[in-house]
């Protein structure tokens, strides 16, 4: 079996599973947000449900429009508040105590290796870098969930992409995951597992590879996931909330298709609008100015990305026609880049250093964009609309690119600012 069929056979309580098959699974953590989490929450009491399965493994986080933007999004976060109240739920983190959902689980220890994690929230796959089985599931199935702890799944088939080679200057996760999009579609994984695997995934440290595995979904794959090794151990250990368990794929596991990539020749990458599949290699595309520069978000605003952003800009200020916005994605995160100067070196820049929040990413607030207006973020999707007007145009990038952008006033490399 491969990695994603243990983990799913481990909590269905069989000895195996093959792809296709339809199960029936126990989660270990639930997970909504304020955009999601009300609707689980309406129908959570609809169903007439006495109480939750276990108030220490669902996870509430208002993160979307929080801090809370306007009235609607005010009376969508009352609702998780509330909710949490009622059923004493143990992992409701307020404004102040959150962070973006993805980056906050992981460096809370509340999500571990060998985990069956269901989240209301299409970036759930997130987790996959931990080595657990992460997906994102609709509303109504996080209310069942709630309800009762489990969960049903049809058994994806497998991929594996592996990946050798040496990395080029600056190239990191978020290269490798939009290269592999590029090559493969945004439908190339359709209800697959994406198994990431290699000599250069081995050597990949826990944020890059949490990186990759959050846009697996943006290749349609049900879960991205990469097996456990010591630098997972080095990660977990000390944080871990709960035990857990290293699998592995077997060497004899079926895959639906496998495909390498020699990592020497994958350039800084950008996608350019409107589909995450649109790649191309920044260097080619210093034509295109740029009016908003985002670095944050769950796929990008961990604090090595944000030192990556900080290397290049320090000493340098932000390009008088581009707005740069700043977005740790946890509390802690938001500590260690005051601690370490890296908020002084964006704000000396003319950069806006933000609490925690989704903000900008699914055009919510803290950086819509208007007709017209182009944006360079190190967001996960860049469809029409996605930031603000339908006529506003995103492009993604690692926190390397955007800096350099931001100096340039158009999609620039670090080469050209260094």
């Amino acid at each position: 079996m491969t990695i994603t069929e243990k983990i799913l056979a481990s909590r269905c309580g069989k000895k195996e599973v093959s792809p296709g098959e339809l199960i029936n699974a126990k989660v270990d953590i639930v997970l909504a947000n304020d955009i999601t989490a009300p609707i689980a929450i309406t129908e959570f009491k609809k169903i007439g449900a006495k109480g939750v399965f276990d108030k220490d493994r669902i996870a509430l986080i208002p993160d979307h429009f929080a801090p809370q933007k306007d009235i609607k999004a005010a009376e969508q976060c009352r609702m998780l508040r509330d909710f949490s109240r009622e059923y004493e739920l143990g992992l409701y983190f307020e404004v102040g105590r959150m962070g973006v959902e993805h980056a906050l689980l992981p460096e809370q220890g509340i999500v571990v290796p060998g985990d069956l994690v269901i989240g209301a929230d299409s970036h759930t796959c997130t987790y996959g870098g931990l080595g657990a089985f992460a997906t994102g599931v609709g509303s109504t199935d996080v209310a069942s969930a709630m309800a009762t702890g489990e969960c049903w799944f049809k058994v994806p088939e497998s991929m594996k992409f592996i990946y050798y080679g040496k990395l080029n200057k600056w190239v990191g996760g978020k290269d490798l995951i939009l290269h592999t999009i590029g090559d493969i579609g945004v439908d190339g994984a359709l209800y697959r597992a994406m198994e990431f695997t290699g000599e250069t995934i081995s050597s990949l440290p826990m944020y890059a590879r949490l990186t990759m595995c959050n846009m697996a979904i943006e290749a349609g794959g049900k879960n991205g996931i990469i097996a456990p090794d010591k630098i997972t151990e080095q990660y977990v250990k000390g944080r871990a909330k709960r035990e857990y368990k290293f699998y592995s794929s077997d060497k004899d596991a079926a895959y639906v298709r496998t495909i390498e990539y020699d990592c020497s020749k994958i350039p800084l990458t950008v996608s350019c609008p409107h589909l995450p599949s649109n790649t191309k290699p920044a260097a080619g595309l210093s034509s295109i100015t740029i009016d908003q520069v985002v670095v944050g978000s769950c796929t990008n605003g961990r604090i090595e990305d944000l030192r990556e952003a900080a290397e290049i800009i320090k000493g340098k200020k932000v390009n008088p026609n581009v707005r740069m916005i700043v977005i740790p994605a946890t509390q802690q995160i938001y500590l260690d880049a005051v601690k370490e100067g890296l908020a002084e070196i964006f704000v000396n820049a003319g950069a806006v250093f933000s609490t925690p929040t989704c903000g900008p990413c699914l055009g919510g607030h803290m950086g819509i964009l208007a007709k017209g207006e182009r944006a360079l973020a190190t967001t996960n999707r860049n469809f029409v609309g996605r930031m603000g007007h339908p006529e506003s145009e995103v492009y993604l990038s690692n926190p390397a690119v955007a800096a350099a952008t931001a100096i340039m006033g158009r999609i620039a490399v670090p080469e050209e600012v260094i």
